[in-house]
């Protein structure tokens, strides 16, 4: 895109604020900075195939976070009956559930809200990573 002798853009747009020597040309307008329009550092989490998570370590747990602490509190019996738990209570599946758990286990904030589920866990990593 080159600009015009008239100070506007070929498009059509608006004239373009002189720019100091070194300073990088603004972006062109497109689909992605539309008003409302995700650009891609905010894509959403769905476009990416994954679910965006908060950065560890930064404020309270999230629900999320606590119900599946609440969770791994509990005993079940019987085969597959956590599975079930995880799918049908928070709605994830069980291998998202223990990559949220396996963080949750080295957040400071889950040490904090509840100390002896998150040391079980850790103990219980270690002991398997031993065995490896």
């Amino acid at each position: 895109m080159t600009a015009s002798p008239h100070g506007s853009d070929d498009l059509g747009g608006p004239p373009s604020a002189p720019r100091a020597a070194g300073e990088p040309a603004p972006r062109a307008a497109g689909p992605a900075s539309a008003p409302g329009a995700a650009g891609p550092e905010q894509a959403a989490p769905e476009a990416a195939g994954a679910e965006e998570a908060p950065a560890p370590e930064s404020g309270p747990l999230s629900a999320r976070e606590r119900a599946v602490l609440a969770l791994e509190r509990r005993s079940f019996t019987g085969p597959g009956a956590k599975e079930r738990a995880v799918r049908e209570e928070l709605g994830i599946s069980p291998v998202r559930y223990f990559q949220l758990l396996n963080a949750l286990i080295d957040d400071r904030r889950a040490l904090e809200e509840d100390p002896v589920t998150v040391n079980r866990l850790r103990r219980v990593r270690q002991a398997r990573r031993g065995r490896r």
